[in-house]
């Protein structure tokens, strides 16, 4: 504080002031690469829940197209009856783009919930079948839905966030620069 409102002609003053406009600087780049990478985190789990649930309902009787549509309807309960389309649609994604690269972080998080809790079920369960499966999905998304309104969350009224390919390849871009220069220090 001393710093921040003493005399900048002095050197000593300008130099903590500088000092501390960096430090902050870097700690701001520090928390976003932190919330980018917990994004990236989140939709890799999701991937893999949805891997588990696709390998389950393939083994239950239900194929690819089954498969489809059963997480359109869990889409659908847990944006309040907003098809996977129609959320594209509202959310600005690319046709053939996958809605979840484009989800925040809660939103993903929900979905990779409600997707863990239907693998569950149907392992619990032994629920066989498209229609047994797809309704266990809607309700698990229903209930994820339901603790996201406890807490104010709307689904389908949250923002697209930026492309997650264009989020991955900036981190990992950010990642060899950070090796490259840490390797010159230490030459």
């Amino acid at each position: 504080m001393i710093a921040q409102n003493a005399d900048p002609q002095k050197e000593a003053v300008a130099f903590a002031q500088t000092y501390f406009a960096l430090q902050t600087r870097k700690q701001e780049l520090i928390e976003e690469r932190i919330k980018l990478a917990e994004r990236l985190d989140a939709r890799e789990r999701l991937t893999a829940t949805e891997t588990t649930l696709s390998k389950l309902i393939y083994e239950r009787g239900v194929d690819e197209k089954g498969f489809g549509r059963i997480r359109s309807k869990g889409d659908q309960a847990l944006f309040g009856g907003n098809t996977t389309q129609e959320m594209k649609q509202k959310m600005n994604v690319p046709a053939k783009r996958a809605l979840a690269d484009f989800l925040p972080t809660v939103t993903i998080l929900s979905k990779a919930l409600a997707t863990e809790m239907t693998n569950i079920n149907i392992k619990n369960k032994d629920l066989l079948g498209e229609v047994a499966i797809t309704s266990q999905h809607i309700d698990s998304n229903k209930k994820v839905r339901q603790a996201l309104l406890s807490d104010n969350i709307i689904p389908e009224n949250l923002p697209a966030e930026e492309d997650i390919k264009k989020v991955e390849r900036r981190i990992n871009s950010q990642t060899k620069k950070s090796l490259k220069n840490s390797s010159k220090i230490i030459e």
